[in-house]
């Protein structure tokens, strides 16, 4: 039997896995696109709703390629032997998988467009570094909706003082890494 802590982070990992794919591919078209608040400002400030670097092209990309990692993942763990599935199943079949991975990726596109507004209200410009705030609207909005619309999955994966810091340490690390390749890809103005 694997130690109980090593599964909560491998738990935590083959979840979230398409919210990172997600947020990681979202700059591979470039900014190239209508941006998401099609060049808007907000009333209240005056300020761009979100910004020229959220685009449509890099919130479809982004969440229609990770969809197939989480169906991929979907499909391996139902075909793993018993003793072998040791990370949750997605669902009951790998169709039935869709809506959860779906959610899951285009969450974390919603969560970083979500990210991206709460900057643009704190007077931040795009592409400024905001710790914490660059990384972890596009976990929260996945985890939030699958606690509420999945809880069978998601709250014995992420309802726990030691799942949430594996959260914030994964996502942090490899939102970190993934800027670095993506800036020195030229796919990334910035590298964080």
């Amino acid at each position: 039997m694997l130690d109980p802590h090593l599964l909560v982070v491998m738990a935590v990992i083959w979840v979230l896995l398409p919210a990172w794919v997600a947020s990681a591919l979202a700059t591979i078209p470039r900014g190239v696109g209508p941006p998401m608040d099609f060049g808007r400002s907000w009333p209240g400030d005056g300020r761009r709703i979100l910004g020229p670097s959220k685009t449509w092209s890099g919130f479809l990309f982004g969440g229609f390629a990770a969809i197939p990692v989480g169906l991929l993942e979907a499909a391996l763990i139902l075909a793993a032997p018993g003793n072998l599935a040791v990370v949750p199943q997605l669902a009951p079949s790998v169709e039935s998988a869709v809506p959860v991975v779906a959610l899951i990726a285009f969450g974390a596109m919603t969560g970083d467009a979500l990210g991206s507004f709460v900057k643009r209200r704190l007077g931040r410009p795009s592409g400024a570094r905001a710790i914490l705030l660059d990384q972890l609207p596009f976990v929260a909005v996945p985890i939030a909706l699958g606690l509420w619309l999945y809880p069978s999955l998601f709250v014995p994966v992420f309802v726990g003082w030691e799942a949430a810091l594996w959260v914030i340490v994964l996502t942090v690390g490899l939102h970190a890494a993934f800027n670095w390749i993506g800036y020195h890809a030229r796919l990334k103005k910035v590298p964080w």
